[in-house]
């Protein structure tokens, strides 16, 4: 016995020429690669999700962090020179944010030290040869 909800996805495939799995894969991710799809999910569970979050909470997520990132690059690039982002033009941005402020001036002076770290190594290695 049919249903209504087989004709209407009958209608749906006559008008719109793809059937039901077609539809799914193909707005599933809006056609875009997901970028940080991985990273996420360990985030997540670190932060208390389950092992294996739903791919909707994932590809939510990813469109909230690529919205944010979008974004601040644009804001960062009317407030600095045009076409260019800075480190001083994301600080300038988050300055007033002491949250945000903290965590990209801890990011920044981690970079250094690990910067030193590889230089002084290099210097060991090569002066060991």
């Amino acid at each position: 016995m049919a249903t209504a909800d087989d004709s209407f996805d009958q209608y749906e495939e006559e008008e719109t020429g793809e059937t039901q799995s077609e539809a799914t894969i193909s707005s599933g991710t809006g056609g875009r690669k997901r970028l940080f799809s991985k990273e996420l999910r360990c985030m997540m569970y670190g932060f208390g999700d389950d092992q294996n979050p739903y791919t909707e909470s994932v590809d939510l997520l990813e469109d909230l962090v690529i919205e944010f990132i979008t974004q601040m690059t644009q804001r960062a690039m009317e407030v600095g020179r045009s076409g260019r982002v800075q480190v001083e033009d994301v600080m300038y941005l988050v300055r007033k944010d002491k949250r945000k402020y903290a965590r990209v001036h801890d990011l920044l002076n981690m970079n250094e030290e690990l910067k030193k770290a590889r230089k002084a190594f290099d210097e060991v290695k090569y002066a060991g040869v």
